[in-house]
């Protein structure tokens, strides 16, 4: 059997990804779409409290506009010494402003925390939701520190400033790392994970 699951993100890294997570769990016969593939349509505010609220968000307004079953992340940066902010509002942290601006504010609102309370963790939560069945919802979650420079030229957000605690990372930004070594650390990839057993049963026609 084939099956189709949409995407709803227009970012072509996380649609890379989920299709590298997909081929590595050798599902076979799942075509992984993108906003970009389908027509356009209202795309919902995020406006929940939680990761959880946004990912739901935009799952259900995806199969709602398409018909078809939709897997939404919502993620971002929870900072110890900011009380886990920017959180829900990662993206937007410096107003909308982009990658960039959102890095620079917030190395200035920890130029004067000392290293060693510069924790933080990248949380990623996934929501599939399909027509049968109810929705799925996983959270995955990569503890590391922030550094005081960008590091590496890979990834996006705040890849630059997040050294990942795994030894595996060995002291590189998670803008250091490959697409293969940040699939199989990563807060995304570890909730894309425990998505592979339902994405396989879309293929297999298996309600959940």
């Amino acid at each position: 059997m084939t099956a189709t699951v949409l995407l709803a993100s227009n970012n072509a890294k996380k649609l890379d990804e989920l299709r590298r997570v997909v081929a590595a769990a050798g599902i076979d016969g799942l075509e992984i779409l993108g906003l970009g593939d389908v027509a356009p349509y209202a795309e919902p505010i995020e406006d929940g409290a939680s990761f959880e609220d946004n990912a739901l968000i935009k799952a259900r307004a995806a199969i709602a506009a398409t018909g078809l079953p939709s897997l939404a992340d919502d993620s971002g940066l929870a900072v110890d010494a900011l009380n886990g902010m920017p959180g829900v509002l990662s993206a937007r942290w410096s107003g909308g402003k982009g990658d960039d601006a959102n890095n620079d504010l917030l190395l200035a609102q920890l130029a004067d925390v000392p290293d060693t309370r510069r924790g933080a963790a990248f949380v990623s939560v996934c929501a599939l939701v399909t027509p049968d069945g109810p929705p799925i919802v996983v959270r995955g979650e990569w503890r590391g520190r922030l550094v005081r420079d960008r590091r590496g030229t890979a990834g996006f957000g705040y890849d630059p400033l997040f050294v990942p605690d795994d030894d595996a990372a060995g002291g590189r930004t998670s803008a250091d790392l490959s697409a293969t070594e940040k699939d199989s650390l990563s807060h995304r990839g570890k909730a894309l994970a425990q998505l592979v057993p339902a994405l396989r049963d879309l293929v297999e026609g298996t309600p959940r």
